[in-house]
C-alpha cells in the first residue's frame, strides 16, 4: 500500500474505514449472541430491591419432608405453582410467632387477589407438645388456610438446620420456653428460596419485597 494511503487510513476513525465482507459477517454473529444474551437476562429473575434479605440462589432451604395435621407428607414441591412463606415456631410462643402470624394474615390481605395463591407453612420446632390437632387449631385460628406441619425430634432437627434454623429448650420452672430464630421464608412459585423477612418489618414493606417475585 503506498505511504499517502496508509496515512489517509490512519487519519480516518476506525467506524468510517470499509469493513470487509466476512467483518461484517463476524459482526452480525457477534451482535445475535450479545442480543440472545440480552433476552436471556431479560427473562431471568429480576434484581430485587427488598427491606429484607435477598437469598436468590442460596444453597439452603432446598426442602423439607414432614408431615401435615392429617399425617400426609409434604414437600416444598407439593406447593410447586404458589409462593410460599414458611415460618418456624411453636404455638406456645408468647409473642414472636403470633406476631409473625398476624403479619401474615396482613400481608395476605395487603397483596389483593395475588394473595389468595400465597401459601403459609408454620413448622413447629415444639412437636412434643403441638401434636397435630393442636397445631391445626393453632394455626387456624389465624387463617383457615394456613397449614402447620410437624416431625418428629429427629426429623425438626434436621429440617431446622437445612434451613438454617437456630434454635434451644429454655427450662422455665416446671415447664420450657423455646429460643429460636424468627426470620420468615418465602419462596417463589417455581419453589426458590427468594427472600427472608425479617421479624422487624412491617407487613406493608414484607409486601413491596413479596410483589418483586409474584
Amino acid at each position: 500500500m503506498p505511504a499517502s494511503r496508509i496515512v489517509e487510513a490512519a487519519a480516518v476513525p476506525a467506524s468510517r474505514l470499509p469493513v470487509p465482507i466476512d467483518l461484517r459477517a463476524r459482526r452480525r454473529v457477534l451482535a445475535g449472541l450479545a442480543c440472545a444474551g440480552l433476552l436471556s437476562a431479560c427473562g431471568g429473575q429480576r434484581p430485587l430491591s427488598l427491606h429484607g434479605i435477598n437469598l436468590t440462589g442460596r444453597d439452603f432451604a432446598r426442602d423439607f419432608q414432614l408431615l401435615d395435621p392429617q399425617g400426609r407428607v409434604r414437600r416444598l414441591a407439593d406447593f410447586r405453582g404458589r409462593p410460599v412463606l414458611l415460618f418456624f415456631g411453636f404455638t406456645q410462643c408468647p409473642d414472636v410467632c403470633p406476631t409473625a402470624l398476624t403479619r401474615a394474615v396482613q400481608i395476605r390481605k395487603l397483596l389483593g387477589a395475588p394473595g389468595q395463591a400465597l401459601q403459609v407453612i408454620f413448622v413447629t420446632l415444639d412437636p412434643e407438645r403441638d401434636i397435630p390437632q393442636v397445631l391445626d387449631t393453632y394455626v387456624r385460628a389465624f387463617d383457615p388456610s394456613f397449614l402447620g406441619l410437624y416431625g418428629d425430634a429427629e426429623r425438626t432437627a434436621r429440617t431446622a438446620k437445612d434451613f438454617r434454623v437456630v434454635y434451644a429448650k429454655v427450662p422455665t420452672g416446671a415447664s420450657y420456653t423455646i429460643d429460636h430464630s424468627a426470620l420468615s421464608y418465602v419462596f417463589d412459585a417455581q419453589g426458590a428460596l427468594r427472600i427472608a423477612l425479617r421479624h422487624e418489618q412491617s407487613a406493608q414493606h414484607c409486601v413491596d419485597d413479596i410483589r418483586q417475585i409474584l
